[in-house]
């Protein structure tokens, strides 16, 4: 299984914040940095505020050698899907061919107001995302010298250059996720190259992931052809009293983390990545609420990641 670092930054985190845990995790072997993407904190006051996910990304793949870089995941209601085509080409450029673009309908609505973000019905959020999905991957594979047209219900595009390309060939991956039992799978089957199941148990991925191989199968596509990942919040300490200081750092209990995430001795993440692993998981996003422990960071690089691959 191949293990990620996940960041919340909207919950009070700087670029530099952000710098160090993807230098930490780049160092202590983890396949990706991958952080959100919203603009208003969801506890606490954020201080010092929100950082863009695509400016943030960008900075990153000038400062960074190896490790992944993606979001997990940027709402279709934040960009102009031709535009974040061209943004996420161009990081791709920046970071040598290090991105991952994942996707989303968007969810939160008090960050719309907050910013002055439109915030449709869920019913044409997702008929946006779909018609973004079509147009990111459409002005992608447009192959050079050709154009590009598309006409949906919410966008209109008319002889694109779509230009420029990413460096990946044929494109960044792009993530679909979400716990919906008919219209993420669906998505997930037609325009993505991984799934993911957010903040799950091992029952409830392995439900959602045969969703998308059903839904793979409707629409003609080798299941086996698609990656199936999950995020987990992760709290792991060598003792008792680590794991009840890393647990308090979250705002939240060890009880209830041990209940619904991955908390424990390394030995015990292990476990539990083993049992995400048995119900079909191929990559992990760890959640890391504490953007200044890079121990945190370390540990489960020295502890943990060895025994996932």
């Amino acid at each position: 299984m191949r293990a990620r670092v996940f960041v919340e930054p909207q919950m009070g985190g700087t670029y530099e914040q952000q710098l160090e845990v993807a230098r930490t995790a780049e160092n202590a072997g983890f396949d990706a940095f991958f952080r959100s993407d919203h603009y208003l904190t969801m506890a606490g006051d954020g201080l010092p505020g929100p950082t863009d996910s695509w400016v943030t990304l960008a900075g990153l793949a000038r400062e960074t050698t190896n490790i992944k870089l993606g979001t997990l995941l940027t709402s279709a209601t934040f960009r102009l899907p031709g535009l974040l085509a061209i943004s996420v080409a161009e990081v791709d450029a920046m970071s040598g061919g290090r991105v991952e673009l994942g996707l989303g309908a968007g969810w939160f609505d008090a960050e719309h107001t907050a910013y002055g973000v439109p915030f449709p019905s869920t019913k044409e959020r997702f008929e946006r995302l779909e018609e973004q999905l079509e147009i990111i991957t459409g002005l992608w594979g447009t192959p050079v010298g050709s154009t590009f047209t598309f006409e949906g219900r919410h966008y209109q595009l008319k002889d694109s250059p779509a230009l420029p390309k990413p460096v990946q060939s044929p494109h960044p991956p792009v993530i679909v996720g979400g716990l919906g039992p008919k219209r993420t799978p669906d998505l997930a089957a037609r325009f993505a190259t991984e799934y993911n199941a957010p903040f799950v148990n091992p029952a409830d991925a392995s439900k959602q992931f045969g969703l998308v191989r059903e839904a793979c199968e409707r629409a003609g596509r080798n299941p086996s052809g698609l990656t199936y990942s999950f995020a987990t919040t992760i709290c792991c300490g060598v003792n008792d009293a680590e794991l009840e200081r890393r647990a308090s750092k979250t705002g939240q209990s060890l009880e209830n983390l041990r209940a619904y995430a991955t908390a424990g001795t390394p030995q015990q993440v292990v476990d539990r990545l083993a049992e995400f692993s048995n119900a079909g998981a191929e990559v992990a996003y760890l959640q890391v609420l504490d953007m200044d422990d890079l121990d945190h960071i370390r540990l489960l690089g020295d502890d943990v990641l060895p025994h996932t691959y």
